[in-house]
């Protein structure tokens, strides 16, 4: 299954928003332009549709509430409203879905976020559309949505579980390398790595071996006098350790564990790692950080064939990827590209127009007509002052 299209309206620092997404979306920005807040947007339909501890109350309890979601350009409509369609394949029959969620205050009393309309269409043909009658008879169902319940998402349910199965990641190394020491709770989702011990653990023997020999072979190329990774569990403490050999003047070179190897090692593991946990939507938050600028330009040929390599063929996984990379996007040039704009009436997402189109078509980058938009217009000026 993969999105085609979103529609946005308030939701954080977007008044309204409606683009096409492809199977490789790049979407660039400038910093606080509102490019993690646009990812959010399919973290939200995540939580919604998970069954354990998920729900709408959850998702809206980890943005502190429809106040802090609300655009604070939303003047005279309150609503906030997502849209998505999907396409997909079943049975050799290709479907077209729709998924349309409208949250407002209750405005009264315990002020709570309520459902305003939820729809789902398939085919052109509704499934579901509230506020039914006996969502008018009982304010009560309106805190939740359909797709969260197993009971009422029969008809549908193969949208929720591909909401379900979106994964986030921005691995953050440190969390990684000093995990024990820092012991922090771990995010549900483990969005920023700290977790990937344990998510490794937990996959079969067969499937880990196999996806780590995937890795093992990408590393050998990227990180120089690597030559072997292995995944091991301390006997004395029973916690499990990534360990990799690096070749040097000893015969069998030496051996490090996770806590010593560089950030882009680490950021590199949990990538493809990524890439290989799960088949819904992958939401990458500027995967190039740590990473050499050589290989931050072979990603994009990278992430293609770990997918294509699973099942040796052109993998149905989606993948959005944030960046301000121009290394990346120098190797982008089949890809989709959104350009997220900020403005004092909100931020808008555009795909390049006719112009920028026509230059790409002559030979220049997608980096070199896009990112120079995303720069701040007075950079030079910059300093802290006296």
């Amino acid at each position: 299954m993969q999105i085609t299209c979103l529609k946005l309206k308030n939701w954080r620092n977007f008044r309204e928003v409606d683009v096409p997404l492809e199977p490789r979306t790049y979407l660039i920005g400038a910093n606080a332009s509102g490019k993690s807040n646009f990812l959010d947007a399919f973290r939200f339909l995540r939580t919604l549709a998970q069954t354990d501890g998920g729900g709408l109350q959850r998702a809206m309890k980890d943005r502190g509430g429809l106040t802090n979601l609300r655009s604070l350009h939303a003047r005279n409509d309150p609503e906030v409203r997502i849209a998505v369609d999907l396409s997909d394949v079943d049975q050799g029959q290709r479907r077209q879905w729709r998924y349309v969620l409208a949250l407002k205050a209750e405005g009264k009393g315990q002020q709570r976020v309520l459902v305003s309309e939820e729809r789902v269409e398939c085919d052109g043909r509704t499934l579901l559309a509230r506020p039914e009658a006996k969502d008018r008879g009982d304010v009560e169902r309106r805190t939740q949505t359909h797709l969260e319940q197993i009971g009422s998402n029969a008809s549908f349910r193969a949208l929720a579980d591909h909401f379900a199965g979106t994964t986030y990641l921005h691995l953050v190394p440190q969390l990684l390398k000093h995990g024990d020491e820092i012991g922090a709770r771990i995010p549900e989702n483990d969005p920023f790595g700290q977790g990937l011990m344990q998510r490794i653990a937990k996959t079969p023997k067969k499937t880990r071996d196999a996806r780590l020999r995937r890795i093992q072979q990408a590393l050998a190329q990227a990180v120089p006098l690597f030559s072997e990774l292995r995944f091991e569990q301390d006997p004395v403490t029973g916690l499990w350790h990534l360990e990799a050999n690096f070749t040097h003047w000893r015969a069998h070179g030496g051996w490090q564990r996770e806590n010593q190897f560089s950030d882009g090692t680490l950021r590199l593991i949990g990538l493809l790692w990524a890439l290989q946990e799960g088949e819904g939507l992958l939401l990458l938050e500027e995967p190039e950080l740590s990473l050499n600028d050589a290989i931050v330009a072979h990603l994009p040929l990278l992430i293609e064939r770990v997918l294509r390599d699973r099942k040796k063929r052109v993998s149905s996984r989606q993948v959005l990827i944030s960046t301000h990379s121009e290394a990346l996007l120098q190797s982008a040039d089949d890809a989709a590209l959104l350009l997220v704009e900020p403005s004092t009436n909100g931020s808008s997402v555009r795909t390049p127009d006719a112009e920028e189109l026509a230059q790409i078509q002559h030979g220049l980058t997608p980096a070199e007509v896009l990112l120079p938009k995303t720069r701040p217009q007075a950079i030079e000026q910059i300093g802290l002052g006296g």
